[in-house]
Order: C-alpha cells, then sequence, then structure tokens
C-alpha cells in the first residue's frame, strides 16, 4: 500500500518555524524527486519546494526562498520542509508528492507528480 504520510503542522505565530517531514512506505523512495505543495483556502495549490533524488539540488518557489528549505534522508524514506520567519499568507494545507525518477528540479507542475499525501494544516497567526 503506497503512503505519504505528512505531519508536523499546526498553529505558530507570525515569524515562528515548523518542521513539517512526510514518511514514504510502500512506494520507492530513493531515486525520486520529492517535492512539497500548499493549498491555501480559496485558491489553486501551488509549488512551494522541490528537492533532486541526490538531495545535491533544490528549487523554490519565489515566495518562500530564504525562508524555507527542503531535505531529504533516504535512510529513513523521509522528506522535510524547515519553514523559518512563517507569516499569515504561509497558512495553507501542505502536501508532499512523488515526483520524476532521476528527474529535474524544474519539474514544478503537478502532473509531474505520481503520489501525494493527505496533507497537513499549517497555520500562521499575525
Amino acid at each position: 500500500q503506497v503512503q505519504l504520510v505528512e505531519s508536523g503542522g499546526g498553529l505558530v505565530q507570525a515569524g515562528g518555524s515548523l518542521r513539517l517531514s512526510c514518511a514514504a512506505s510502500g512506494v520507492t523512495f530513493r531515486s525520486y524527486t520529492m517535492g512539497w505543495f500548499r493549498q491555501a483556502p480559496g485558491k489553486e495549490r501551488e509549488f512551494v519546494a522541490i528537492i533532486n533524488y541526490t538531495g545535491g539540488a533544490t528549487n523554490y518557489a519565489d515566495s518562500v526562498k530564504g525562508r524555507f528549505t527542503i531535505s531529504r534522508d533516504d535512510a529513513r524514506n523521509t522528506v522535510y520542509l524547515q519553514m523559518n520567519s512563517l507569516k499569515p499568507e504561509d497558512t495553507a494545507v501542505y502536501y508532499c508528492a512523488r515526483g520524476q525518477r532521476y528527474g529535474s528540479i524544474w519539474d514544478q507542475r503537478q502532473q509531474e507528480y505520481d503520489y501525494w499525501g493527505q496533507g497537513t494544516q499549517v497555520t500562521v497567526s499575525s
């Protein structure tokens, strides 16, 4: 059974930090790019961050660049999203997803991703 399970969301004040985790099971993790997306109320789901299969290259949406950091631990089949200096506009449901095998960090379109988690809520209060 394929599962991507996000955790680490919650309520935080503006300026605070959260670390999201996404644990994969039943699906090949190593050799694939992994991405984070988010969906705010009333808005479409959007790209947040991507990490390549080696962990050596990353890419971010302009809105989070310099504040968020994506990383991966292939031994634990887990990808992380460290979120610092959070803003109220970061409030959303955050999803992790598996990208392409040996894919590019430019694979930001959602149709490039085949498996998705159920999401974790992040709420940033002002």
